[in-house]
């Protein structure tokens, strides 16, 4: 019986060291991670600093951006505040010596044309003005004591043009029918399209009665860029030659282009007439009326039987500084 219990007891503390071996290695196992851990060169936390680092250094760089970004905004709002009261200090030199300086911006209203108004043209059918825009800068040196004297110069870059129709009998002219020039005397309607681009500089005297008007006078020259005559012919008939030439007719809508375009005058000049009122203490309401003395064609084209004068008048606003 003692034999039995002592087996017994013998196998159950067998089973006991085998499960406290067990215990004792479940133990020892996160030592030895913990060891192995530490043996090595400590790459996680080196990992995790260089995170660190990596999130701090674009901060680092982005506030030192900011700084340099802030100071060369001083540094130019600094430099753009005294190249602002340098222009002010000049300007009010420039002004106290008797210089004003302006610039107008504008339109240009009127058309090319004969004076007086031909035989030839029964009826003006239709007239438009077109959308002639202007753009110019002036200077004026103001005389004496009083500065009510002055001489002004400027240059101004303008677009000149019309588009009319007319009824005409017997109007000279050159046509193309069926691809060839054909000269004669037309008898019918006429639709015309011009339209030039010039560098204009005006030279003018000017008078101020008080500190919001003034008017002024002279003379300008124009140079024209480019430029376009053209036009149609319809309802009508053209005598070939001369007026009791052979009759080509126009009729059920049949039209026939004609262009001078390559016979326009390169120069033009002529008087200018004006004057301004200041509404505000740097913006004026300006209107100006133009008119050349020579006509728009070369003087040995003899096609169109009269000379055509531009006459303009340009209507707008001016800055002065």
């Amino acid at each position: 019986m003692t034999m039995k219990i002592m087996i017994k007891f013998g196998a159950a503390f067998v089973r006991l060291m085998q499960t406290i071996i067990q215990f004792g290695s479940i133990l020892v196992r996160p030592m030895q991670m913990t060891i192995q851990w530490g043996s090595m060169p400590m790459r996680p936390m080196q990992t995790i600093i260089q995170g660190i680092a990596m999130r701090v250094r674009p901060m680092q760089i982005m506030k030192k951006n900011i700084s340099i970004a802030v100071l060369c905004s001083l540094v130019i709002c600094g430099n753009s505040a005294f190249a602002q009261r340098e222009r002010n200090k000049s300007l009010i030199l420039s002004e106290e010596n008797g210089w004003e300086y302006e610039v107008k911006a504008g339109v240009n209203i009127g058309g090319a044309s004969p004076l007086p108004l031909p035989v030839e043209i029964r009826d003006i059918k239709s007239y438009s003005p077109k959308l002639n825009g202007l753009l110019e800068g002036s200077a004026t040196k103001w005389l004496g004591n009083d500065y009510k004297w002055g001489v002004s110069a400027g240059l101004r870059l303008e677009e000149k043009g019309m588009e009319t129709a007319a009824t005409v009998k017997s109007y000279q002219t050159e046509i193309v029918n069926e691809g060839e020039k054909v000269a004669g005397y037309w008898t019918g309607d006429v639709n015309t399209n011009y339209k030039s681009s010039f560098v204009s500089l005006p030279i003018l005297a000017n008078y101020r009665f008080n500190p919001e008007w003034k008017v002024r006078a002279g003379l300008y020259v124009s140079y024209r860029m480019d430029g376009e005559f053209s036009g149609f012919v319809s309802d009508g008939y053209l005598r070939e030659g001369t007026p009791i030439g052979e009759k080509i007719s126009f009729t059920d809508g049949k039209t026939a282009t004609y262009d001078f375009t390559s016979q326009l005058r390169r120069f033009l000049w002529g008087t200018q007439l004006g004057g301004s009122w200041r509404a505000f203490k740097h913006f004026s309401v300006t209107a100006d009326l133009t008119w050349a003395f020579n006509n728009i064609f070369e003087a040995d084209f003899k096609t169109i039987s009269f000379n055509m004068y531009p006459i303009y008048l340009n209507v707008g606003f001016a800055y002065r500084f």
